[in-house]
């Protein structure tokens, strides 16, 4: 899944649609900042498989080594078969004026709604858990035995996070509730794999027409309240999605535990320390 990236509020936005997708959940790895490895999200995540990538350019070659050995070591190992990355690489209102700069020098597409994605993770996933395949089919063998086997990615779904207004939701927001409710649009288009190239330029590229895709999105949603409809629809006719009321408080009150359990940790060891 690539999506684009506004505020924390997007993973809890993804993780609420996820839920509603049966095993997703279970089977999913998730790309996230170095940072929250040290929040009692980040000990679940470590002990789920999740990779956390550090920023900046004294990192970035390291980071697309260290991430190709981790899918290597843990995405199969695990029956993975979902990858949840943010290729924008940092919050919109973080990375805009950086991204229409470098558009700016080196004649790219000026954008306003997301930012011009980063290549580098894109790249390694998709060459490191792509199958080898022949027109479509598992390259070599019997096509039921390859079934049995890890076929790798079989589509890129790019996904488009929508807030009315422009008025992302961070996870303050979701914790406290300080703001009225409001419904968040999320819109998902489905690429084959084999329709995505693996050339660097090539893929560079197709990256690149998608964040432009979702700028006139984006643009379209703000203008009208909607995502545009498809081809030969006058509108586009959302699908509502709803969770267990229930279910969403058992699992809020275990963030809540586990947020105060780990606040007890970090207390003890800091009275040890000092």
């Amino acid at each position: 899944m690539l999506v684009n990236h506004q505020a924390t509020g997007d993973v809890c936005t993804l993780m609420m649609c996820l839920q509603d997708k049966s095993m997703v959940v279970r089977q999913m790895m998730w790309l996230m900042d170095h940072i929250f490895k040290y929040t009692n999200f980040g000990i679940v995540s470590l002990v789920h498989g999740d990779f956390f990538i550090r920023q900046g350019k004294a990192y970035r070659d390291q980071q697309l080594v260290l991430l190709k050995v981790h899918l290597e070591k843990y995405y199969r190992s695990r029956d993975r078969k979902w990858i949840i990355l943010f290729p924008e690489g940092g919050f919109l209102r973080k990375r805009r004026e950086t991204s229409q700069l470098y558009a700016k020098k080196n004649n790219l597409p000026f954008l306003t709604h997301v930012t011009l994605p980063r290549l580098g993770a894109t790249e390694v996933i998709l060459k490191t858990l792509l199958a080898q395949q022949e027109n479509g089919t598992p390259a070599g063998g019997d096509r039921a035995q390859a079934d049995r086997k890890h076929k790798g990615l079989q589509w890129v779904i790019d996904t488009t996070i929508g807030y009315p207004d422009a008025n992302p939701m961070d996870i303050q927001t979701w914790i406290l509730g300080y703001r009225p409710p409001t419904v968040t649009h999320v819109y998902y288009r489905i690429y084959p794999i084999k329709d995505v190239p693996m050339e660097t330029e090539a893929l560079t590229d197709w990256l690149y027409q998608r964040f432009v895709e979702k700028e006139e999105l984006l643009s379209h949603f703000y203008k009208t309240g909607a995502f545009p409809p498809l081809p030969g629809h006058k509108k586009a006719v959302p699908r509502e999605m709803t969770l267990n009321n229930i279910w969403l408080f058992l699992v809020q009150s275990l963030a809540f535990l586990s947020g105060y359990m780990w606040y007890c940790v970090l207390h003890y060891f800091y009275q040890c320390l000092f």
